[in-house]
């Protein structure tokens, strides 16, 4: 298949720039390969669609503040520096993205109102892209105070399409964030998470619905569009993943006739990069750049939780795999006319 068919115009009323009032309240549309049916509900619904040992599998990962406002060397000029990820902690070395670009070059310093007694600098020692850069923190304290000082300055990294309308508020430190995140290292938050409350996830418990984990670090690759036409050609940016023993002896103890859900993109990604010689989930720790697209044969998984997606990216274009490029751009046909919330903070698909 060809990029161009996965393009399509979201409504810039529809992209949600705040979260829904109540996590499990978003809309939530039901979308059903066997019988080719769309179906409208309310997230906290979505238990109606499980059974005891059905198996839930949920991506882990804790979003870290890594947006950051420094400013530059002998100006005062303010410079934004977004954190992708740690390339030597000892060494404090680390990728970022930085703006204004032009303004930062190698061997100028950025300092860092840190609002205590440590100081913080970072010192830019190569450029990597138009907008990377790769910077050396200049810092006295011990680790520990190093990660406590970069999550006090740092802010939830919303994505740009939020950040140019609103800045940061205190919500967004609670509901940039699944319930369940544990181990952090996300410059993302792995969205269709987001629509499970404390009491959902009770509710599922007590059904007898199993859960298991992964983790995959989502990298600032999820929010770029695919750009070339050719879908074979494109290449994505590799993110640090785990799926333990535990996780793994959950799933393939599954009893076939129960329903095993992904719950996101990320959580897909992470299981299909896990898949052994004889189509068995497998113990994996390592590194994915994996990119599912139409026609693809999924392992696992019978069903998916995901929100709605840019078009072209390939977010938008895994569902696609997963649930049939015909009938997921019905659904999402429907999705634009019936006013769903779209992107990180929108509404949910069940696709069974």
């Amino acid at each position: 298949m060809k990029l161009s068919e996965f393009n399509f115009k979201v409504p810039k009323n529809l992209i949600a720039l705040n979260p829904t009032n109540e996590r499990d309240e978003s809309k939530l549309m039901i979308v059903n390969r066997k019988d080719n049916t769309i179906k409208h509900e309310i997230f906290k619904n979505i238990i109606n669609y499980f059974n005891k040992d059905d198996v839930i599998i949920f991506n882990d990962t804790k979003v870290f503040s890594a947006r950051m406002y420094g400013t530059k060397e002998k100006t005062t000029a303010e410079i934004e520096v977004f954190l992708l990820r740690e390339l030597n902690k000892k060494e404090k070395l680390w990728d970022v993205l930085v703006n204004p670009a032009r303004k930062i070059r190698v061997g100028n310093k950025i300092y860092f109102n840190t609002k205590t007694e440590y100081e913080l600098s970072a010192a830019v020692i190569d450029n990597t892209t138009s907008r990377g850069r790769t910077i050396k923190f200049i810092f006295d304290g011990s680790d520990e105070e190093f990660k406590k000082i970069i999550n006090s300055i740092g802010v939830p990294p919303l994505p740009d399409y939020i950040s140019k309308y609103r800045s940061v508020t205190s919500d967004d430190y609670l509901r940039y964030q699944t319930l369940y995140a544990d181990k952090e290292g996300s410059v993302a938050v792995p969205s269709a998470g987001l629509h499970f409350s404390n009491t959902l996830l009770k509710r599922l418990e007590l059904r007898g619905v199993i859960f298991a984990n992964i983790t995959l670090h989502i990298g600032i690759g999820t929010f770029k569009s695919v750009e070339v036409e050719d879908l074979s050609k494109h290449k994505t940016y590799s993110e640090k993943y785990y799926v333990s023993d535990k996780c793994v002896n959950i799933i393939n103890n599954a009893s076939k006739n129960n329903n095993i859900c992904i719950v996101g993109v990320s959580t897909m990604k992470a299981i299909e990069s896990s898949i052994s010689a004889s189509n068995n989930l497998k113990f994996s720790d390592g590194w994915t750049n994996k990119f599912i697209f139409p026609p693809y044969n999924f392992n696992i998984a019978n069903s998916m939780i995901t929100n709605f997606h840019p078009p072209k990216s390939s977010l938008y274009i895994m569902v696609s795999a997963f649930g049939g490029y015909e009938l997921i751009k019905k659904a999402y046909a429907i999705a634009i006319k019936d006013n769903y919330r779209f992107y990180s903070y929108g509404d949910a698909m069940l696709i069974i």
